[in-house]
């Protein structure tokens, strides 16, 4: 079968393309340059000429709360022109199958956790990262909008917990958390540093799967793709404290220094945890647990990204 994966050059796409199973299926991933998804004319001419059977949209502008916080106009209308274009391109083309790539950011900043899929739209979103979250909701809605005007099509929304793993970004400004801490915990122990800040308390809680994980679902996807939910929580279905992860980090590192909390700074939500019943009920979970996850982004973090 012929796919079309958007964001071929993020994190999220290069682990699906690294994929062992890619060669089962002729794949199309073009740059942005190739392909400028915030061009509706651009995005219908290219899958009218390629005849994608599924498409699976990963692109999008991403980003820490820094970023987020910094830049939300880019943050929304950035990622919503992507999604708008390239759903209902695929629409227009009469693309049969759709794997949407949203995020946990969706969930309302109260939602009880464990959070299932039923709560979008279901109370005030966080703040610190809104507009992204917009975006990925109205990306989620309209495939769902489109499946309930004309079931013969398949456009599903796939809503990961954090993510982590190799083609992270590490820079201060663009970086998620822990390829953020493994950055700043690795200088520290390189320049015999003797303590850490850690943002706030350290007692938030997140949930972070490795990447490679996800790309793993990506293609069980695929092959279950009719019994697939139409939104999907996709991770650990467990969390940890930041310390935790801190800690971790440090252990694999072999930083031995202390750790000091900026009560100043911003958290973000202070649990988000999905619910995996419908994960586990679809038949899918995750391989890597959290110290090989840290092992092989530091792995890649030395060899691609000081090494570069």
């Amino acid at each position: 079968m012929r796919i079309l994966i958007t964001g071929g050059n993020g994190m999220v796409g290069k682990n699906i393309l690294e994929h062992h199973k890619t060669s089962n299926y002729e794949i199309f991933a073009p740059s942005s340059s190739e392909l400028n998804l915030r061009d509706y004319n651009s995005v219908n001419n290219y899958i009218a000429k390629n005849k994608p059977e599924i498409i699976i949209h990963t692109a999008g502008l991403v980003g820490g709360i820094q970023a987020n916080i910094s830049r939300p106009v880019d943050f929304l209308v950035f990622n919503l022109d992507m999604g708008r274009n390239i759903i209902m391109a695929s629409k227009e083309n009469g693309v049969k199958y759709f794997l949407n790539m949203a995020s946990s950011c969706m969930y309302p900043r109260e939602g009880q956790n464990p959070l299932k899929e039923d709560l979008i739209l279901k109370g005030e979103l966080e703040p610190t990262n809104e507009g992204y979250a917009i975006a990925k909701v109205v990306a989620t809605r309209l495939c769902e909008y489109i499946v309930k005007e004309n079931p013969s099509l398949q456009y599903k929304t796939v809503i990961p917990c954090n993510l982590y793993g190799k083609h992270d970004k590490f820079s201060p400004e663009n970086s998620h958390m822990i390829p953020a801490v493994i950055k700043k915990i690795y200088e520290a122990k390189q320049n015999n540093a003797k303590e850490i800040d850690i943002w706030g308390d350290g007692l938030a809680r997140r949930e972070f799967m490795y990447t490679g994980d996800l790309a793993d679902f990506v293609f069980y996807a695929l092959e279950n793709f009719e019994k697939m939910p139409q939104n999907i929580n996709v991770g650990l279905g467990f969390d940890y404290t930041i310390i935790e992860y801190y800690q971790a980090i440090a252990d694999v590192i072999g930083f031995k220094g202390k750790f000091i909390y900026d009560l100043t700074k911003p958290i973000g939500m202070r649990q988000k945890l999905i619910d995996d019943s419908k994960l586990k009920q679809f038949g899918w979970k995750h391989q890597t647990t959290l110290l090989q996850g840290i092992k092989k982004t530091l792995d890649y973090f030395k060899s691609e990204v000081i090494n570069d």
